[in-house]
C-alpha cells in the first residue's frame, strides 16, 4: 500500500483501485480538540483539491480537500460517534472516508512520506 500526502496536509492510502483518506498528525496538532467530523455522502463524486469532509474543533472548523478525484465509496463511521479518533489516531483509525480512483496520474501531484516531513519541517 502506497502513502501519499497533499500541502493541505491529508494522507491518502492507495490499494488497487481504492484510496483512503484523512489528516496527518501535524494537522490534528494544529486543529486542537476534534469535536465534531462531517463525512461525505457514499456515492457523492469528488473533485482533487475539492472539499470532501469537516472537521471542527474546540479551536476551528476546517474543510478536509479530495486529494484526488474519484466517487466516495465508505465513510469511518466511527468518527460519528467518537470524532476524537481523530486526535488520537489520526493516521490510522481516525480516517475519513474511502473513495474509487478516478484518474492513477493524480498521484503524481502528490508527496511521498519524505517530501511531507521536509515540508512539514518548513512551515
Amino acid at each position: 500500500m502506497a502513502r501519499y500526502f497533499t500541502d493541505e496536509h491529508e494522507w491518502i492510502d492507495v490499494e488497487g483501485d481504492t484510496a483512503t483518506v484523512g489528516i496527518t498528525d501535524y494537522a490534528q496538532e494544529q486543529l486542537g480538540d476534534i469535536v465534531f467530523v462531517e463525512l461525505p455522502e457514499v456515492g457523492a463524486t469528488v473533485d482533487k483539491g475539492g472539499d470532501a469532509a469537516v472537521v471542527e474543533s474546540v479551536k476551528a472548523a476546517s474543510d478536509v480537500y479530495a486529494p484526488i478525484t474519484g466517487e466516495v465509496v465508505e465513510g469511518n463511521a466511527s468518527l460519528e460517534d467518537d470524532p476524537a479518533l481523530v486526535n488520537t489516531s489520526p493516521e490510522e483509525d481516525g480516517w475519513f472516508f474511502k473513495m474509487t480512483i478516478g484518474d492513477k496520474s493524480e498521484l503524481d501531484g502528490l508527496m511521498d512520506a519524505k517530501a511531507y516531513e521536509a515540508f512539514v519541517a518548513e512551515l
